[in-house]
């Protein structure tokens, strides 16, 4: 177990596990990770990530967890295999990265059951939904009553990450209370979305059309949120990221100190 460096002077940063994806470069097997998602992890909540390889199975998950005090998943270019809550592939075109469902899913599960503070952006937040018996919109562009909350392909990506809709924030929560707003403005880059909430799950902020945006577990006493926005993209200039990054920090920095003691 890591100990609090607290006599020597030295404070000890709450570490973050990140799994990391697949990827080919020119007939190499990568692991990957992006710096954006990196950088408002370590400036603003105050964390050291791990960065954990999803290629070698799941057996050492729980040593993973026994070093960290929060996990962190992220956006990523693949959809998770939909043959995982029950459906046939409708977008045969799209990668997947099964090596990292089989990591995530587990690491979900035994994460929560652990009272480890969680945080998840985009393909995290609905690999917690899976993760908890969820299943998901394989097309919500193609779905009657949604809107196309993909990005423009053919814009630059600061155009492609600008706001583009705003949300409504679920009344009488402690996301609302952090945003201090009724309703915050958004990018979307996503094709899938929420369909059917795992189990414990609750809605934190909803989308103009109704997609589900934002959820915790409430019946948790641990903080736990996933996004299907792109709060990291930018967070310096973001209010509304920057608060969310910081209460992920303090979570995990009370984790920490309660394991040290």
């Amino acid at each position: 177990m890591l100990k609090n460096n607290a006599g020597t002077g030295l404070n000890r940063k709450p570490v973050v596990l990140m799994s990391m994806g697949a990827q080919e470069r020119k007939g190499h097997d990568y692991q990957v990770m992006t710096h954006k998602y990196l950088n408002p992890l370590v400036q603003f909540s105050g964390c050291l990530p791990l960065l954990a390889p999803t290629c070698f199975g799941t057996a050492d998950i729980r040593q993973y967890l026994a070093m960290v005090d929060g996990v962190y998943l992220t956006g990523a270019g693949t959809n998770i295999d939909p043959g995982l809550y029950g459906q046939e592939n409708l977008t045969p075109q799209k990668e997947l990265d099964p090596g990292r469902d089989r990591f995530d899913l587990p690491v979900i599960q035994a994460a929560l059951e652990m009272g480890l503070p969680f945080f998840g952006v985009c393909r995290g937040m609905q690999e917690l939904n899976v993760a908890l018996g969820g299943d998901l919109h394989q097309q919500v562009y193609a779905t009657p009553g949604f809107d196309d909350h993909r990005e423009d392909g053919a814009a630059e990506v600061p155009q492609q990450y600008a706001d583009s809709h705003r949300v409504r924030l679920a009344p009488d929560t402690w996301f609302a209370r952090l945003m201090g707003q009724t309703e915050i403005a958004v990018n979307s880059l996503h094709g899938q979305g929420i369909r059917t909430l795992g189990k414990g799950l609750a809605p934190l902020a909803h989308a103009q059309d109704g997609l589900i945006e934002a959820v915790h577990l409430p019946g948790l006493p641990h903080f736990t949120l996933g996004v299907q926005w792109h709060p990291e993209w930018q967070a310096a200039q973001n209010p509304f990221s920057i608060r969310m990054y910081q209460a992920f920090g303090q979570a995990c920095a009370e984790f920490a100190a309660g394991r040290d003691r």
